[in-house]
């Protein structure tokens, strides 16, 4: 591997344990923080805060970096991330707090630029396998990120940060002296309308048909955010999770995510069809919440996981599906739907969630992830309406 990709997909695990650090930790830092206990709401704002600078920030970083070149965007990324987990460290204050989250997101939205970097040094005929490495990248980032997180906050509820600040400057020490620019700059005027977030979603409602796919995409998007919102004060409210069964628990999580997602689409897809393929994923995962709901010990969690992430089958199933709603001509645009909406699921579904358990946190803590259940159920009906019209597989 050459060193400029070596250091762009350090970068890009970097983000994910930057992600994924956090979540094992969140609750206490902000309980420290604010000196109270009902911090559920303020853990959603959080995440919500994130997502939204992300949403944002995304077009922007990648218009700059075709007018600018990729390497110094890449550069003021890099340094944004490693100020932003030293704000963490030692912020006393909430609305310290609520900056770093909010220059976390905007750096983090760096993964747009990143990708721009690898298709500009790679062949066309290698680009599926770099992007392949790419995602893999990021999946052992966040599986990484949380035990790391549980691990040193355990120790020190501030030192994961120090920790994360520390790994980005020294990627930054790195890309600075190693990574060559990509692409000169174009001296060409930004396109001031090709930066709203929105754009791509005004073409929904211009395309008969494909609302109801776009809506089980949002849906399915939201749902997960159940997840990296309400996993740590569930855990530590249900079983007395410390920081370390947190982050395990959450590393756990990731590692039989990878391996449904790398192993089972296909063989699912060509068995069932990748229609019921998604739908098989979405009731795996519903008996598994349900179990998970009801669960009063801890090993509980970790025998259901398997069965919990056979959500990771439908997704792949439904991108597939979707793909197939639309002409070949119009994909780029379609893809681009797609990622708008999931942004928008990210925003919207962490304050929805964090304000539910803030609800049911006293009396049944579990009752969280039956609300996910009802959201899958609703998925459902979506999917085989949203669908009966796709082209067959090869057609």
């Amino acid at each position: 591997m050459n060193r400029p990709l070596a250091v762009i997909f350090a970068a890009v695990c970097l983000d994910a344990v930057g992600i994924g650090l956090v979540f094992p930790i969140l609750p206490r830092l902000l309980e420290e923080v604010t000196q109270s206990r009902n911090i559920a709401p303020t853990i959603g704002i959080m995440i919500a805060l994130y997502a939204a600078m992300q949403f944002v920030f995304a077009p922007v970083l990648g218009a700059l970096s075709d007018v600018l070149g990729r390497r110094p965007v890449l550069l003021l990324s890099l340094a944004g991330a490693a100020v932003n987990y030293v704000i963490m460290a030692f912020a006393p204050q909430l609305w310290m707090l609520l900056l770093g989250r909010a220059i976390a997101g905007l750096t983090s939205a760096n993964v747009t630029v990143a990708m721009a970097y690898i298709t500009d040094i790679t062949p066309e005929d290698q680009r599926a396998r770099r992007f392949g490495l790419f995602n893999a990248m990021f999946g052992a980032g966040f599986i990484v990120g949380p035990v790391l997180g549980g691990v040193l906050g355990d120790t020190w509820l501030r030192l994961p940060f120090i920790a994360a600040a520390l790994l980005n400057a020294g990627n930054l020490l790195l890309a600075w002296f190693i990574l060559p620019e990509s692409r000169p700059p174009s001296g060409r005027r930004i396109d001031l309308a090709a930066l709203n977030p929105l754009r791509p979603l005004q073409w929904v409602l211009s395309m008969k048909g494909l609302l109801p796919i776009v809506l089980v995409v949002f849906f399915l998007s939201g749902a997960g955010e159940a997840y990296g919102t309400c996993w740590a004060l569930w855990g530590f409210d249900t079983f007395h999770w410390n920081g370390l069964w947190i982050g395990l628990s959450l590393g756990a999580f990731g590692v039989c995510q990878t391996l449904m997602q790398a192993l089972l689409p296909g063989p699912a897809s060509r068995l069932l069809g990748e229609r019921w393929a998604a739908i098989a994923g979405i009731a795996g995962a519903s008996i598994a919440l349900v179990a998970m709901a009801f669960a009063r010990q801890g090993w509980i969690v970790f025998a259901v996981m398997p069965i919990f992430t056979l959500v990771g089958i439908g997704m792949p199933a439904l991108q597939a599906l979707a793909t197939r709603q639309v002409d070949d001509s119009r994909q780029g645009q379609f893809q681009g739907v797609l990622t708008s909406t999931v942004s928008l699921s990210s925003i919207v579904a962490p304050l929805g969630f964090s304000t539910l358990y803030f609800a049911v946190q006293k009396a049944w803590p579990g009752a969280i992830w039956l609300s996910v259940v009802a959201i899958y159920a609703i998925a459902v009906p979506l999917v085989l309406v949203g669908t009966r019209t796709a082209r067959p597989a090869g057609a």
